[in-house]
This record gives structure tokens, sequence and C-alpha cells, in this order.
């Protein structure tokens, strides 16, 4: 543990830590301020960054496979990874290298191991015995193109089907190739004289394992006998086949094709097939064939002991039926059942109770893998009803368009979200459980309540329990509930602000605590709830509109310009409130016909119903201006304590009391800075005349000064400015304002395009990367491609109670105000006292004069105490409201103000705090009420940091910054000291920038794919216990027993043929394989596996000594087993040399 103390630092002397050549010594404190010894108990080698888990639907799935003894569920996706499911709970998610497509997989049934097919022509072992599957082999197929994959039960060789249609085998043990292959040519003979095209099919007899079935695209099917290697039966179609399927007798099969027909044949009759069926075709008079239809792209034919077997297909739908959705049929006797399905089949399986294909298969279910969902359909059930899916597998039911993650959260806020949730639930899903039940549950090492809050396109809020590295959706709120929705585009005048998705969420602002909820919506609109168990009607929707307005006046008139009817004179004390308004107000245009004072939503005019859960208490909305749309909210925050909300956008910044109901602020950020603005020069570009930021200004004089020595403009320590300064300072406002005002118009299109790009996901404008110039320039979630001085944007918001100016002797509430230009401002608050006068007094409101600056937009602040502790926001503890209060709860209420939670407040005058404020580049640790700058790093020079928080880890705190570079760092706090500095990815998208996020006990997630969230953690603790947390897959389970043969077909050879597959393929009889056919890469695996078995020592170690000595004693009970067979074995051998002697010399008569 290191001591870092201040005093030192100021008397000029450097310590040796690693960040001592960055940070840089503040002004002397003034006589008799003596600052604490801060102790700092986090080192690096409490941080390390790894993977936990990844969460949703698989993105682009392309393969579906199931272990029917494991009861595991495996998908591949187009990018080359694999999602694993068991029961609820259990899931893990592993990648190829290559990045290749999965085209296939094929569960090693029961042995815990997958084979995994990619495009690349790879094949791929996984071993799935260990919590962390890894690749134990890898083929890499050379000369051929893979097509088709077929893996028999309890077989180790596995056909491997390729384009030129052979087929070759591969000993799955060993993973080389065996001399044995059927080639395309010797398969047809001379039943073609063209060449069958790839391998679509490959699958043995059910009843003769020494029979294989092979399909070519083309439509030729061939049933080889592998010991005899030549074609027993050819079958040949005019139509190309999709895919094959025995019946369980291995007496017939069924072939799906590319005209929406199914042939079933007889094994022994190639002539023609038994029978020819379109399914979705019309039948024409005349005994004609059918209309074509669209190609049946797989069935599945299985059998039932009680009743006439289901044909289970996809595709094959008419020609005719346009946009109608894709479906599943399953066929079953007489009836045909249609099922429709939201999204297009990548594939599907239906579950047995049986492994063994020789056996009645009796189906229970359909896994369905869409391209955005996964059903299961239950078979047994009238109807075919869905069973509820357990898996977090609808974050992405509309685009995720924000994320916020909050570790240790109240205990009782879990429990609350779920009961409100559990009302929302669906009806009509099949009574049965899950029945992808395998593996087992991690021990979970973690205590703390998590939960993970998405915003989506629509305009939904959801929560998700994140507990215990899992996912679970607790509660969903619609905030589009509040506006009318239109029916055609004639009713959508106002939206055009955005071209699709008005109601999106572009920010969220919670208070685990108060429960208080706050969002921002891309049609510049916020809304404010409550959480409530009770169920309300709310007949007139509270509503306010805000005039936000960047003002731009022409010089030659400056006095015919009116002001925004809502903004307040700054550092005024009687702020102008609006009453609320019940319906937007009427579409009114200015003299030249431009849109005017019009939201871009419409509020309902009918009662509201609203269920327990979160409910609307005010919706705010910015206004058109002048036939400009009003602009993105780029900043937004919620204090339940002091009954505020703040918001701000590239116009400036509005204050509402939602208390009362009533703007208590308004205005343009220039006029945040009154007298004080830093920008009293020419006007040139500000990356050339930019002074030197970090520290303070002090604007009275009139000039910058070093950031060494800064000093802020209060009332007690600054001169007031002249007549002359601010007749100086008004001209020259009014010249930037007339220059820009043409520009401003000519742009004003182009900003609502750029920041729609940049806040919203539609999976990521394709054409936006990382170098577009207008992403470098601003960064923040609204930017604009206007020069920086032209429109500085509100980057963040801070509620708190902390010292204001310098002279201040006392804490107060005030409001801490960062723009993208690096510009720190504080506003105060003057809140009347709590209870019913809250509600009758009006909450004061001024800027207070101080300034800091800091290089690069502000990104995040917060407050340390005297101690280094973290110095959370006031809140006040949530209460149900919709309830009457007793007559004791008011007089309690009256007397208590809402701002005393905060434990600042209960410090002595005496003490100090520390404002730790995070920029795009830079990090700095401000001294207050002196606002000397203790510590500073700067955090990148080339790059810029997207995210940064400041968290709890470890009983300690730090700052976490995640950089366009891909870097993740962390930072002592209040030393800014570098614990961590790892490069982890690069920003190749912005939903990467969108949705990343840190929080306590070293927990991070991003949205890694439009479906997916990728969860991590910066903590070594965590990664330590990462082994022991996750689930395990596989679990020993007793394979079935086969299927009874009976007696007379084992006494006259009716039932299954079993084949010696080594004496076939093994290197004795087949010889090697081309060396230049596949190349064998061995695989990780193996070290993975000792590294799996390395981690939870304690507990490993116990189990592999009791393993040992389980192990010794049945190695004791077979010596004794084997020296008693030994023993009885010399017996026989002695009688029977005896009786030998004892007859050798009789006759046979003599017997």
């Amino acid at each position: 543990m290191r001591k870092f103390n201040i005093r030192k630092v100021l008397d000029g002397l450097t310590a040796g830590s690693s960040s001592a050549s960055q940070q840089q010594p503040p002004p002397q404190h003034p006589p008799g301020s003596r600052e604490p010894e801060i102790q700092e108990t986090l080192q690096s080698e409490h941080f390390q960054l790894c993977k936990t888990v990844r969460h949703g639907f698989p993105y682009q799935p392309s393969a579906l496979a199931f272990d029917p003894v494991q009861k595991i569920l495996a998908v591949g996706t187009q990018t080359g990874a694999l999602r694993l499911f068991g029961r609820p709970g259990v899931e893990c998610y592993c990648q190829h290298d290559s990045g290749a497509a999965v085209i296939q997989l094929q569960f090693l049934i029961n042995e815990g191991a997958l084979v995994s097919a990619l495009a690349d022509d790879t094949l791929h072992l996984w071993n799935l015995r260990q919590k962390r599957p890894a690749i134990l082999h890898s083929l890499k197929f050379c000369r051929e193109r893979v097509t088709f994959c077929h893996l028999p039960f309890q077989s180790k060789w596995l056909y491997v089907g390729t384009e030129r249609g052979n087929i070759h085998i591969v000993n799955v043990e060993s993973f080389t190739l065996s001399g044995y292959v059927i080639m395309w040519n010797k398969a047809i003979e001379l039943s073609s004289k063209s060449h069958p095209g790839p391998v679509v099919h490959i699958s043995d007899n059910p009843m003769d394992e020494g029979k294989l079935l092979i399909g070519f695209e083309s439509g030729t099917v061939v049933l080889w006998d592998l010991k005899s290697k030549k074609a027993d039966y050819r079958y040949t179609y005019d139509e190309a086949i999709h895919s094959v399927a025995w019946h369980h007798e291995g007496k017939q099969f069924i072939c799906s094709h590319s005209d929406g027909t199914l042939t079933i044949w007889s094994v022994r009759s190639p002539a023609k097939p038994m029978q020819t069926i379109t399914p979705h075709g019309k039948q024409l008079k005349d005994g004609k064939k059918p209309e074509p239809c669209k190609p049946i792209l797989k069935v599945e034919f299985k059998t039932t002991r009680s009743g006439e077997p289901f044909i289970i297909l996809s595709g094959g739908l008419s020609y005719d039926t346009v946009g109608r959705r894709p479906c599943l049929t399953v066929m079953h006797g007489k009836s045909t059942a249609v099922l429709e399905m939201d999204y297009s089949i990548v594939d599907f399986l239906t579950l047995c109770e049986t492994p063994y294909p020789n056996d009645f298969q009796e189906p229970y279910a359909v896994v369905v893998l869409l391209e955005k969902d996964l059903v299961l359909i239950d078979l047994a059930q009238n109807g075919y009803p869905i069973f509820e899916n357990p898996y977090p597998l609808t974050i992405h039911e509309s685009p995720v368009t924000c994320c916020e993650y909050f570790a240790d959260c109240p205990v009782d806020l879990i429990p609350a979200l779920y009961s409100v949730g559990a009302r929302q639930k669906r009806q009509g899903y099949s009574k049965k459980e899950w029945p992808i039940n395998g593996g087992n549950w991690g021990l979970g090492a973690q205590s703390y309540p998590e939960i993970i809050i998405t915003g989506h396109a629509d305009g939904s809020v959801k929560f998700w329990d994140a507990s215990a590295i899992t996912l679970q959706v607790l509660y969903k709120l619609k905030t589009s509930k509040v506006f009318e929705k239109s029916r055609n585009k004639e009713d959508r005048p106002n939206t055009d602000i955005v071209d699709e998705d008005p109601y999106a969420i572009q920010i969220i602002s919670w208070c685990p605590e108060s429960r208080m909820l706050c969002i921002a919506g891309v049609s510049a609109h916020v809304i404010i709830y409550r959480f409530s168990k009770q169920e309300v009607v709310t007949e007139v929707i509270p509503m306010l509109e805000v005039r936000l307005l960047y003002e731009i006046n022409d010089v030659e008139s400056p006095e015919s310009e009116q002001p925004p009817p809502l903004s307040t004179p700054v550092g005024g004390s009687n702020p102008q409130t609006i009453p609320p308004q019940s319906h937007p107000s009427t579409s009114s245009s200015s003299s030249d016909g431009l849109r005017d004072n019009v939201p871009c939503l419409k509020v309902k005019s009918s009662p509201l119903k609203q269920s327990p859960g979160y409910q609307m208490e005010l919706v705010i909305q910015l206004v058109w201006v002048g036939g400009e749309p009003p602009q993105q909210i780029t900043s937004l925050a919620v204090n339940s304590s002091y009954g505020l909300v703040v918001f701000g956008n590239c116009n400036g910044i509005a204050m509402v009391d939602y208390f009362q109901k009533t703007v208590l602020l308004n205005l343009g950020t220039i006029e945040l800075y009154g007298s004080n603005d830093p920008y009293r020069r020419e006007p040139r570009s500000p990356r050339k005349s930019r002074q030197p930021s970090g520290g303070l200004c002090d604007i009275s004089e009139g000039s910058v000064v070093p950031e060494d020595r800064c000093k802020s403009p209060t009332s007690g320590s600054s001169s007031p400015l002249n007549s002359d300064d601010e007749q100086k300072m008004n001209n020259f406002i009014e010249k930037v304002k007339t220059k820009s005002r043409n520009f401003s118009k000519m742009v004003a299109s182009d900003i609502a395009k750029m920041s729609r790009k940049l806040s919203l996901p539609t999976d990521l404008k394709p054409d936006l990367d990382v170098k577009d110039n207008s992403f470098s320039r601003s960064r923040s979630s609204s930017v604009t491609s206007i020069d920086k001085e032209s429109r500085e944007a509100i980057s963040a918001l801070h509620f708190c109670e902390t010292f204001t100016r310098k002279a201040d002797s006392s804490p107060s509430p005030c409001l801490w105000v960062g723009t993208t230009l690096g510009t720190v401002l504080v506003i105060a608050l003057n809140l009347p006292p709590g209870g019913e006068q809250r509600l009758l007094q009006p909450v004061i409101v001024s800027p207070s004069g101080t300034i800091l600056r800091l290089k690069g937009a502000i990104l995040r602040m917060a407050f340390l105490d005297t101690t280094g502790c973290l110095i959370p926001p006031a809140y006040e503890p949530w209460k149900e409201h919709n309830v009457p209060e007793e007559k004791d709860d008011k007089e309690k209420l009256k007397r208590r103000r809402p701002v005393s939670v905060s434990p600042s407040s209960s410090q002595e005058i005496s003490e100090n705090q520390y404002a730790v404020i995070c920029s795009e580049k830079q990090a700095k640790v401000i001294s207050l009420p002196t606002q000397n700058c203790a510590y500073k790093q700067n955090i990148t020079e080339t790059s810029f940091v997207l995210r940064g928080d400041i968290v709890a880890l470890s009983n300690s705190i730090c700052l976490a910054c995640f950089c366009a570079n891909g870097h993740i760092m962390t930072f002592s706090l209040p030393s800014l000291r570098p614990l961590l500095d790892v490069y982890y990815l690069p920003l190749t998208n912005m939903r990467i920038a969108r949705t990343f996020c840190f929080t306590n006990n070293g927990q991070a997630l991003y949205l890694v794919s439009p479906t997916e969230i990728q969860r991590l953690t910066y903590s070594q603790e965590t990664c330590e216990n990462l082994q022991e947390m996750l689930g395990e897959l596989f679990t020993p389970v007793e394979t079935p027993e086969a299927p009874n043969r009976g007696f007379f077909k084992g006494l006259f050879g009716g039932g299954a043929q079993s084949l010696d597959r080594e004496e076939l393929f093994g290197e004795s009889s087949s010889g090697k394989a081309s060396r230049s056919l596949a190349q064998h890469i061995p695989g990780p695996g193996g070290i993975e596996g000792v590294k799996g078995a390395a981690s939870g020592v304690v507990g490993e170690l116990a189990r592999a000594r009791l393993a040992l000595d389980e192990r010794g004693q049945k190695l004791g009970d077979l010596e004794e087993r084997t020296a008693a067979m030994l023993s009885s074995a010399d017996a026989f051998s002695k009688h029977a040399h005896e009786m030998m002697l004892k007859y050798k010399d009789k006759k046979w008569y003599q017997f």
C-alpha cells in the first residue's frame, strides 16, 4: 500500500510513481490550509482484463446441432462464432480464429466433443469437457471444398463430402484422413453423362451401417456399399436435391427438391419414386402436375410407435404467396400445419427421444433457428404451441441504441422490477419445461445485484438482471405510449428531424436508489418516470415545451430581436416558469412561413392507463425555431433529491423542476459564460487560437493565464467588469453572431443528418468509420460538423453538493456543466425547504462564475471527500407515491430537507473536496474550494477517450477509460497514477462507441454485434474466480440402451447390421491418404484443458485426490479379482489335463 502526501507535491518534491512526470504541481495554498494524507490501496496487480460472457442471439447464424443425450444445443455463425446452450443460465461462446463462416456442426453424441466445418474448408474438433471449450485438432483441405459432413452415432469415422462430388473419411480421434475415398465417377458410373454436382447429403442406412446414401445436387442419389466399394442402387430425379432423410426401418427415404416437391423412394425400387408430394402446390384438374413451388430447403422424416410419422419441412411455398412470411410445415398423417415465422429459417432440427437412428424416433419438439430468433415448437400438444424461451435472446427485438450498466445496486431493486415485469409475460406457451436442459450451473462467487438497461430504436427501455454472469429480462417500458402514433406520412409533418424511429432512445439517466428514470429521445424529447407498484390512469399528460435556441442577432439592429420566450437572465433570482401544457401547442409559423414553436411529436390527448412499473411523470419537448428543427439532446441528468432534471444540446441548456412542472433555466451555451466568455478574440480557427487548456481562467483580467496558476472569477476574488469591457464584449458577440448566421443556416440540415448517423444504430450506417473527418472533429453523441466555436454542445452534467466558489466555506447544491470545448461551468442551486414548501416556493438557479478548462470535450465528473472516497449525488429514497400518506409521514417530510441524504453535507467546514473531471484527452483532480489543480493526467495524445467512468473496485475507486484506439486504461484516484493500459479492441464502428460502459467491481460491457452484449472484467479477482463461475457444458450421462432387436429379427437377420469400420477404413486395409489432400493442425485445446484444470486449485486438487483414492480402491479390487481368476484358470487347466489323460486311449464307443 502506498501513501501519497499532497503536501509533498505542493512543496515541489516529486513522487516516484510512474505518473509523476505527468503530474503538475498546483499553485501554493493560502497560509493555514492543510490537506490531509490520502491512502491509495489500488495497485496495478489488482487489474487484469478478460472477456467473461456473451449474451444475446448469435449474430448471423448459419448452422445448428443438438446432442440428444447431453441435451446441449450448438449454433454456428457466419463470423466463425460458436454459441452453446444448455439449461437456462448455461451458455458458452467460442470463436474460430479464422472468422470463416460455420457451414455445419456435428456433435460426437455424449462424448463431450463437437466437429465444426467452416467455409474455408477446415474441420475443427472442439473439446466441450472443459468450461471454456477449445480446439483439439484441425484439418485443412487443400484441394477440395467441403460441402457436407456426417458422423454416425457411436462412430469415430466422419464422412466428408466435397464440391467435386467425392467423399473422404476422417478419423475423429487422430483427425487424420483415411485412404478410403469414394470418387464421384465410381459412384455414378454411367448413370449420368455429366458431373452430378457437389455432395449435399451423406447418411448411413439405419439398419445397415455398411450402406451409405449419397445425395448429389443435380438430383442423383446413390446407395453405396462400403465393403464391396460399389454402388448398389442409383436413384435419379429431374430436380435438384436439397436434403434427404431416412425412415428408421431403412427401407425407404425421402428427398426434398428445388421445385417444392418431396419424393419418397423405396430402397429396392430405384426406377421411380413411390410417391411424389407437393405440400403447397395447387392440385390441377385432369391429373396434370401441380404448379412448381419454391425449393424445400430441408426435410425430416420421424416415426412414432403409436401413430403416423411426422414429415417436417422448411420452404416449399407457392410462388404466388408474395409477402408471406417464412413457414415451417408439419405433416402428420392427413393433417398439415403451416407455422409462420417472423424471420427467414436458417435451419431446423427435430428433437427425438432416442439417439439411435434405427429405432422409432418419437419426436417431441422442433428447434427452429431463424435469422434473428430461436423458436422451439412443442409437437406433443395440439396446435403446436411454442416453448417460452428462457435465454436472453431478445436484446435486439428492436435495435439497441444505448446501454447503461449498474453493478452493486440496492438489493430490493431486482425483485421489484421482476414483480412488475412478470405481469407483462405473454400467454399461450407450451406447459412443458424447456427441453434443452444440459450442463450444470457455475458456482456464483459474486453476490451483488447487477442491472443492465438497454434503450431501443422503437422507444422501448429494457431492464435486465445481470447478476453472476447471467442475463434475464426483468421489465420492459414502452416510452412511445405517451405519443400519438402516426398512421400515414401526412400525419407526421413534424417528425422529419429523423427519417425513421422517431421514438429512439438516445440517453438514459437512472437513479437506482430513488428509482427515478429519465430518458432523452432522438426527437429532442425528454420523459421523466417514477416507479410505482400501483396502476394509475393519467387524465391529462403533463407536458412542457422548451424553445432552446442558439441566438444569432443582426449587428445592424440588435434591439429588434426578441429573446426566446423561455430564456432566463443569468444569475436571475426570479426564473420564468411555464405552466405545464396538457397538449402540444398548435403549429405556428413565423412571418416568412417557416415552422415555429412546434414539437416533433404529438402527445396523446386521451387519458393514459399506466400499469405498475415505470409511470410517466412529465414530458418535455424542444420545439422548432424559425424553420429549424430542434437539435438532438447530447447530455441528461436527473436528481431525485432536488426534484430537477437538466439536459443540453449544441444550442444550450435547460433545467426543469419536475415537482412544480416548471422551466427553471433556458440558456444558450454562450450565455452560460455571462461576462466570463473565454473566447474574447478575433474569430479564427479554434485549433490555432486555442488557449492552453487545463486549469482555471481569470477572465476578468482580460488575459489568458498559464494553466499552472489560474484564478476563478468569483465575486470575492475578482474585480467586476467595467462598462467599456462590457461594450467591447457585446460588440464582439454581435460580430461573431452575424458572421456565423449564414454558415449556421447552410449547415443546419447537415447537423441533423450527421447527428442522426452518430447517435442511431440502424446497423451503423456503412459510410461511417473512424477516419471520417466529421467524426474526428467532434465526438459527442449529437456531433455536428460545425466549427467548434460556433456550436459548443453540452456534453456532461452532474448534480452534486460541493463548493461552488473559491470563497465558499461549506458545500451547497449545484450543477456542474461540461461542454465539448473542454469548459466546466458551475451553476448554483438554491432549493426551498422540503415538504409542502418545496412545491410552493421556486428553486433559484444562478451561474456561479466558476469556470474550469481541460483539453477535449468533457465526458464525466465526480467528487471525492477529504479521505478520497466517492461522494454520491444526493438522492431521495424510493417510496410509493401513489398511496395516500399518513399524517405522521407528512410531518416528517416537512421537517426533512431532501438534500440531507448526501454524506458531504455532514462534513466539517474545514474539510475540503476533490472534483474529478475526465475529458476526451485528459483527466484532472481539482481541489475544492481552492480550485487548484492537484493532479493532471494526459490520457491520450493521438486518440480520444470514448467513455470514462469513475468506479468502485476493491473498496477503493478509480477512473476507467476506453479510447478510440482500442486501449482500456485505469487510473488511481485522486493521484491519477496509471494502473492498467491494455490494447483490447479498435473502434470498428459507432455501435461500440455508443454502448461501451464501465461499472463498479471491475465490470464493463458493450454491444459487440447488433444482437449481442459482450461483458468483460478488468478486475484481477474476477478473472481468477471466472473459471468457477462459468457453467459446465458436459455432465456424465449414461447413453440410453440400444433398441431390442427382438427374437425373430436376431434369428433371421432382420435387425441392424453392424460394420467394422476400423478394419475397412484403417491404414492396414485402405492405406494412407495423399499428404497434399489435407493438412493436420494440432489445436491449443490440450493447453487450454491444462489451464482449465489448474484454475480453482483447491477444489480441483481435492477432486483429483478423491478420484485417485477411488481409482486406487478400484485397482485393488481389480488386482484381487485378477488373482482369483488366475488361480481359477490354473485349477481349470489342471482339471482339463487330468480329463485328457483319463480319456485319451478310449475309443468313441467306450464313452
